[in-house]
Protein backbone atom coordinates (compact mmCIF):
# COMPACT_ATOMS: atom_id res chain seq x y z
CA UNK A 1 0.00 0.00 0.00
CA UNK A 2 2.75 2.57 -0.95
CA UNK A 3 1.84 5.92 -1.48
CA UNK A 4 3.81 9.09 -2.73
CA UNK A 5 4.47 11.34 0.62
CA UNK A 6 2.57 14.60 0.59
CA UNK A 7 5.17 17.26 -0.08
CA UNK A 8 4.09 20.50 1.15
CA UNK A 9 6.29 23.55 1.08
CA UNK A 10 4.28 26.29 2.68
CA UNK A 11 6.11 27.80 5.32
CA UNK A 12 8.82 25.20 5.47
CA UNK A 13 12.18 26.62 7.15
CA UNK A 14 15.47 26.75 5.59
CA UNK A 15 17.62 24.06 6.76
CA UNK A 16 20.17 26.79 8.83
CA UNK A 17 17.26 28.06 10.46
CA UNK A 18 14.73 25.26 11.00
CA UNK A 19 13.97 24.99 14.49
CA UNK A 20 15.16 21.88 16.79
CA UNK A 21 12.35 19.78 18.16
CA UNK A 22 12.82 16.03 19.65
CA UNK A 23 10.59 13.65 18.18
CA UNK A 24 9.88 10.85 20.54
CA UNK A 25 8.53 7.28 18.32
CA UNK A 26 6.11 5.23 20.17
CA UNK A 27 7.08 1.48 19.80
CA UNK A 28 4.87 -0.72 19.72
CA UNK A 29 2.52 1.33 17.29
CA UNK A 30 0.34 1.06 14.31
CA UNK A 31 -0.80 -2.42 12.69
CA UNK A 32 -1.71 -5.27 14.88
CA UNK A 33 -1.71 -9.03 14.28
CA UNK A 34 -5.63 -9.17 13.86
CA UNK A 35 -5.28 -5.86 11.27
CA UNK A 36 -2.39 -7.32 9.52
CA UNK A 37 -4.65 -10.62 9.00
CA UNK A 38 -7.72 -9.16 8.36
CA UNK A 39 -6.13 -7.03 4.83
CA UNK A 40 -3.83 -10.26 4.69
CA UNK A 41 -7.34 -12.16 3.92
CA UNK A 42 -8.49 -9.54 1.11
CA UNK A 43 -5.35 -9.48 -0.59
CA UNK A 44 -5.42 -13.04 -0.60
CA UNK A 45 -8.56 -13.16 -1.99
CA UNK A 46 -8.13 -11.13 -4.63
CA UNK A 47 -5.31 -12.84 -5.64
CA UNK A 48 -6.72 -16.30 -5.36
CA UNK A 49 -10.21 -15.59 -6.52
CA UNK A 50 -9.80 -12.48 -9.06
CA UNK A 51 -12.26 -9.04 -8.77
CA UNK A 52 -14.86 -8.18 -7.40
CA UNK A 53 -14.07 -9.42 -3.26
CA UNK A 54 -16.67 -8.15 -1.33
CA UNK A 55 -16.16 -6.85 1.84
CA UNK A 56 -19.07 -6.20 4.86
CA UNK A 57 -18.02 -3.04 6.41
CA UNK A 58 -14.87 -1.30 6.41
CA UNK A 59 -12.29 -4.15 6.74
CA UNK A 60 -10.37 -2.25 9.21
CA UNK A 61 -10.64 1.63 10.53
CA UNK A 62 -8.71 3.29 8.25
CA UNK A 63 -9.68 5.05 4.92
CA UNK A 64 -6.38 4.52 3.19
CA UNK A 65 -6.43 1.06 3.56
CA UNK A 66 -9.56 0.65 2.77
CA UNK A 67 -9.03 3.09 -0.69
CA UNK A 68 -6.15 0.91 -1.26
CA UNK A 69 -8.15 -2.40 -1.40
CA UNK A 70 -10.26 -0.64 -3.61
CA UNK A 71 -8.42 0.17 -6.14
CA UNK A 72 -7.28 -3.82 -5.96
CA UNK A 73 -10.73 -4.76 -6.75
CA UNK A 74 -12.10 -4.86 -3.10
CA UNK A 75 -15.99 -3.73 -3.21
CA UNK A 76 -16.78 -2.03 0.06
CA UNK A 77 -20.52 -2.40 1.31
CA UNK A 78 -22.38 -1.70 5.03
CA UNK A 79 -24.86 -4.70 4.48
CA UNK A 80 -25.28 -8.04 2.61
CA UNK A 81 -28.12 -6.98 0.58
CA UNK A 82 -26.11 -4.58 -1.00
CA UNK A 83 -24.25 -7.05 -2.59
CA UNK A 84 -25.66 -8.76 -5.77
CA UNK A 85 -25.90 -12.78 -6.13
CA UNK A 86 -22.51 -13.75 -6.66
CA UNK A 87 -19.75 -16.47 -6.04
CA UNK A 88 -17.53 -14.19 -5.47
CA UNK A 89 -15.75 -14.05 -2.18
CA UNK A 90 -17.98 -12.01 0.66
CA UNK A 91 -15.24 -11.20 3.96
CA UNK A 92 -16.60 -10.30 7.02
CA UNK A 93 -14.69 -7.34 8.87
CA UNK A 94 -12.18 -7.57 11.24
CA UNK A 95 -14.42 -6.07 14.10
CA UNK A 96 -16.82 -9.43 13.96
CA UNK A 97 -20.08 -9.66 12.80
CA UNK A 98 -23.84 -10.67 14.73
CA UNK A 99 -24.97 -14.11 14.03
CA UNK A 100 -27.42 -13.34 11.93
CA UNK A 101 -25.10 -12.08 9.57
CA UNK A 102 -23.45 -15.50 8.04
CA UNK A 103 -26.63 -17.06 8.34
CA UNK A 104 -28.38 -14.71 5.94
CA UNK A 105 -24.75 -15.16 3.93
CA UNK A 106 -25.61 -18.89 4.30
CA UNK A 107 -29.37 -18.32 3.28
CA UNK A 108 -27.97 -16.70 -0.30
CA UNK A 109 -25.31 -19.52 -0.46
CA UNK A 110 -22.92 -16.68 -0.51
CA UNK A 111 -19.23 -17.66 -0.34
CA UNK A 112 -18.47 -16.15 2.92
CA UNK A 113 -14.80 -15.72 4.94
CA UNK A 114 -14.57 -14.30 8.04
CA UNK A 115 -11.59 -12.01 8.65
CA UNK A 116 -13.01 -11.47 12.51
CA UNK A 117 -9.72 -10.33 14.95
CA UNK A 118 -9.08 -14.00 16.99
CA UNK A 119 -9.22 -11.43 19.94
CA UNK A 120 -12.95 -10.96 19.27
CA UNK A 121 -13.50 -13.83 18.63
CA UNK A 122 -12.31 -14.79 22.51
CA UNK A 123 -14.45 -12.17 23.66
CA UNK A 124 -18.16 -13.79 21.75
CA UNK A 125 -16.90 -17.18 23.13
CA UNK A 126 -16.80 -16.13 26.49
CA UNK A 127 -19.97 -14.49 26.60
CA UNK A 128 -21.55 -17.91 24.74
CA UNK A 129 -20.40 -20.03 27.58
CA UNK A 130 -21.45 -17.69 30.17
CA UNK A 131 -24.92 -17.39 28.80
CA UNK A 132 -24.87 -21.37 28.63
CA UNK A 133 -24.10 -21.63 32.10
CA UNK A 134 -27.45 -19.32 33.25
CA UNK A 135 -25.36 -16.09 33.40
CA UNK A 136 -26.63 -13.00 32.21
CA UNK A 137 -23.74 -11.23 30.19
CA UNK A 138 -22.72 -7.14 30.72
CA UNK A 139 -20.72 -5.56 28.08
CA UNK A 140 -18.31 -2.52 28.64
CA UNK A 141 -17.94 -0.68 25.23
CA UNK A 142 -18.94 2.01 23.17
CA UNK A 143 -22.82 1.81 21.29
CA UNK A 144 -22.81 1.88 18.14
CA UNK A 145 -19.33 0.36 17.31
CA UNK A 146 -19.07 -2.63 15.31
CA UNK A 147 -17.73 -4.73 17.31
CA UNK A 148 -20.03 -3.79 19.90
CA UNK A 149 -22.78 -4.85 17.81
CA UNK A 150 -21.26 -8.19 16.85
CA UNK A 151 -20.72 -9.21 20.26
CA UNK A 152 -23.92 -8.40 20.83
CA UNK A 153 -25.35 -10.34 18.38
CA UNK A 154 -23.78 -13.18 19.21
CA UNK A 155 -26.97 -14.00 21.49
CA UNK A 156 -30.61 -13.23 22.12
CA UNK A 157 -32.20 -9.95 22.26
CA UNK A 158 -32.01 -8.72 25.56
CA UNK A 159 -28.84 -11.69 26.95
CA UNK A 160 -26.57 -8.65 26.84
CA UNK A 161 -26.38 -5.12 28.57
CA UNK A 162 -23.95 -2.76 27.19
CA UNK A 163 -22.45 -0.65 29.89
CA UNK A 164 -20.56 2.60 28.71
CA UNK A 165 -19.51 4.47 32.25
CA UNK A 166 -19.33 4.12 36.13
CA UNK A 167 -22.63 5.69 35.80
CA UNK A 168 -24.35 3.04 33.79
CA UNK A 169 -23.30 0.80 36.29
CA UNK A 170 -25.15 2.32 39.20
CA UNK A 171 -28.03 2.97 36.95
CA UNK A 172 -28.14 -0.97 35.70
CA UNK A 173 -30.75 -3.43 37.32
CA UNK A 174 -30.20 -6.60 36.24
CA UNK A 175 -33.32 -9.64 37.12
CA UNK A 176 -30.74 -11.90 39.23
CA UNK A 177 -27.63 -9.61 40.42
CA UNK A 178 -26.02 -13.08 41.50
CA UNK A 179 -25.93 -14.32 37.75
CA UNK A 180 -23.78 -12.07 35.95
CA UNK A 181 -21.13 -11.91 34.01
CA UNK A 182 -18.97 -9.37 32.12
CA UNK A 183 -17.20 -8.88 29.27
CA UNK A 184 -15.68 -5.82 27.52
CA UNK A 185 -14.69 -4.74 24.08
CA UNK A 186 -10.67 -5.17 22.64
CA UNK A 187 -10.16 -1.61 21.91
CA UNK A 188 -11.10 0.28 25.22
CA UNK A 189 -9.34 2.73 27.71
CA UNK A 190 -7.34 0.75 30.49
CA UNK A 191 -7.50 3.00 33.07
CA UNK A 192 -11.82 3.98 32.28
CA UNK A 193 -12.54 0.38 32.32
CA UNK A 194 -11.09 -0.31 35.70
CA UNK A 195 -12.98 1.55 36.74
CA UNK A 196 -16.21 0.76 35.26
CA UNK A 197 -15.09 -2.91 36.44
CA UNK A 198 -14.53 -2.17 39.93
CA UNK A 199 -18.21 -0.29 40.23
CA UNK A 200 -19.50 -3.35 38.84
CA UNK A 201 -17.37 -5.84 41.30
CA UNK A 202 -18.44 -3.26 43.78
CA UNK A 203 -22.30 -3.55 43.25
CA UNK A 204 -22.42 -7.39 42.41
CA UNK A 205 -19.53 -8.91 44.32
CA UNK A 206 -20.87 -12.08 42.21
CA UNK A 207 -20.23 -11.07 38.72
CA UNK A 208 -17.61 -13.27 36.96
CA UNK A 209 -15.25 -11.71 34.86
CA UNK A 210 -12.85 -12.71 31.83
CA UNK A 211 -10.54 -15.82 32.96
CA UNK A 212 -7.83 -13.22 30.90
CA UNK A 213 -8.24 -9.39 29.85
CA UNK A 214 -10.49 -8.58 27.07
CA UNK A 215 -8.66 -5.48 26.05
CA UNK A 216 -6.10 -6.88 23.66
CA UNK A 217 -2.45 -6.96 23.55
CA UNK A 218 -2.09 -4.43 20.80
CA UNK A 219 -4.59 -1.76 22.35
CA UNK A 220 -2.92 -2.20 25.86
CA UNK A 221 0.87 -1.98 24.71
CA UNK A 222 0.06 0.94 22.44
CA UNK A 223 -1.32 2.99 25.58
CA UNK A 224 1.58 1.88 27.94
CA UNK A 225 4.03 3.41 24.98
CA UNK A 226 2.14 6.83 24.99
CA UNK A 227 1.91 6.85 28.58
CA UNK A 228 5.77 6.68 28.38
CA UNK A 229 5.94 9.23 26.03
CA UNK A 230 3.00 11.76 26.73
CA UNK A 231 4.85 13.34 30.11
CA UNK A 232 7.97 14.20 28.12
CA UNK A 233 6.32 16.16 24.92
CA UNK A 234 4.35 19.07 24.40
CA UNK A 235 2.28 17.48 21.94
CA UNK A 236 1.09 14.04 20.65
CA UNK A 237 0.54 13.38 17.15
CA UNK A 238 -1.64 10.07 17.53
CA UNK A 239 -2.26 8.72 13.57
CA UNK A 240 -5.65 6.98 13.11
CA UNK A 241 -9.20 7.59 11.86
CA UNK A 242 -11.91 9.32 13.62
CA UNK A 243 -13.98 5.88 13.51
CA UNK A 244 -11.02 4.03 15.55
CA UNK A 245 -11.39 3.36 18.80
CA UNK A 246 -8.20 2.31 19.82
CA UNK A 247 -6.65 5.64 17.81
CA UNK A 248 -9.20 7.79 19.99
CA UNK A 249 -8.44 6.18 23.11
CA UNK A 250 -4.76 7.22 22.64
CA UNK A 251 -5.31 10.83 22.46
CA UNK A 252 -7.48 10.44 25.14
CA UNK A 253 -4.61 8.49 27.12
CA UNK A 254 -1.77 11.14 25.91
CA UNK A 255 -3.71 13.71 27.44
CA UNK A 256 -4.61 12.43 30.86
CA UNK A 257 -0.96 11.47 31.25
CA UNK A 258 0.41 14.99 31.11
CA UNK A 259 0.43 15.75 27.59
CA UNK A 260 -1.15 19.70 26.93
CA UNK A 261 -2.19 18.62 23.50
CA UNK A 262 -3.10 15.47 21.35
CA UNK A 263 -4.28 15.65 17.86
CA UNK A 264 -5.88 12.77 15.87
CA UNK A 265 -4.57 12.94 12.67
CA UNK A 266 -5.83 10.59 9.09
CA UNK A 267 -2.41 11.88 7.40
CA UNK A 268 0.58 14.16 7.84
CA UNK A 269 -2.18 17.15 5.78
CA UNK A 270 -4.04 17.18 8.85
CA UNK A 271 -1.55 18.73 10.92
CA UNK A 272 -2.43 21.99 12.17
CA UNK A 273 0.87 23.63 12.46
CA UNK A 274 -0.40 26.98 14.52
CA UNK A 275 -0.23 23.89 17.68
CA UNK A 276 3.19 22.59 17.25
CA UNK A 277 4.80 26.44 17.05
CA UNK A 278 6.99 26.75 20.21
CA UNK A 279 7.29 23.09 21.05
CA UNK A 280 10.77 21.19 21.80
CA UNK A 281 9.44 17.86 21.84
CA UNK A 282 6.51 15.95 20.34
CA UNK A 283 5.34 12.59 20.52
CA UNK A 284 4.26 10.49 17.38
CA UNK A 285 2.27 7.26 17.45
CA UNK A 286 -0.27 5.23 15.48
CA UNK A 287 -3.85 2.92 16.34
CA UNK A 288 -3.55 -0.45 15.50
CA UNK A 289 -5.15 0.20 12.19
CA UNK A 290 -2.60 2.75 10.57
CA UNK A 291 -0.37 1.63 8.40
CA UNK A 292 3.60 2.54 8.70
CA UNK A 293 3.84 4.45 5.44
CA UNK A 294 1.42 7.80 6.93
CA UNK A 295 3.77 7.77 10.44
CA UNK A 296 6.68 8.50 7.90
CA UNK A 297 4.75 10.96 5.88
CA UNK A 298 4.36 12.58 9.73
CA UNK A 299 7.37 12.24 10.22
CA UNK A 300 8.83 13.75 7.10
CA UNK A 301 6.51 16.85 7.23
CA UNK A 302 8.19 17.38 10.36
CA UNK A 303 11.70 17.39 8.97
CA UNK A 304 10.70 20.01 6.34
CA UNK A 305 9.89 22.27 9.61
CA UNK A 306 12.19 21.02 12.64
CA UNK A 307 15.78 20.05 13.21
CA UNK A 308 14.36 16.97 14.22
CA UNK A 309 16.00 14.34 16.40
CA UNK A 310 14.92 11.14 16.72
CA UNK A 311 14.45 9.10 20.33
CA UNK A 312 12.37 5.62 19.76
CA UNK A 313 10.27 4.73 23.01
CA UNK A 314 10.43 0.92 23.30
CA UNK A 315 8.08 -0.39 26.06
CA UNK A 316 6.85 -3.72 24.14
CA UNK A 317 7.86 -6.45 21.50
CA UNK A 318 5.08 -7.83 19.71
CA UNK A 319 6.00 -11.00 17.55
CA UNK A 320 2.12 -12.06 17.60
CA UNK A 321 0.80 -13.43 14.25
CA UNK A 322 -2.75 -15.17 13.41
CA UNK A 323 -3.40 -17.52 10.70
CA UNK A 324 -5.38 -16.80 7.81
CA UNK A 325 -8.29 -18.78 7.15
CA UNK A 326 -8.50 -22.23 5.56
CA UNK A 327 -10.00 -21.37 2.37
CA UNK A 328 -7.42 -19.15 1.76
CA UNK A 329 -4.43 -21.52 2.43
CA UNK A 330 -5.64 -24.47 0.26
CA UNK A 331 -4.85 -23.89 -3.38
CA UNK A 332 -7.76 -22.88 -5.90
CA UNK A 333 -9.78 -25.34 -7.44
Amino acid sequence: MKSPLPIDTVNQHPAATRPRVTLLLAAPRGFCAGVDRAIQIVELALAKFGAPVYVRHEIVHNRFVVESLKAKGAVFVEELDEIPNTSQPVIFSAHGVAKSVPAAAKSRNMFSIDATCPLVFKVHNEAQRHFEKGLAIVLIGHAGHPEVEGTMGQLPAGAVSLVETVADVARFTPADPAKLAYVTQTTLSLDDTAEIVAALKARFPLIVGPAKEDICYATTNRQVAVKAIAPRVDCMLVVGAPNSSNSLRLVEVAERSGCAKAMLIQRAVDIDWQLLDGIKAVGITAGASAPEELVDEVIVALQQRFDVTIEIVKTADERIAFNIPRELREPAA
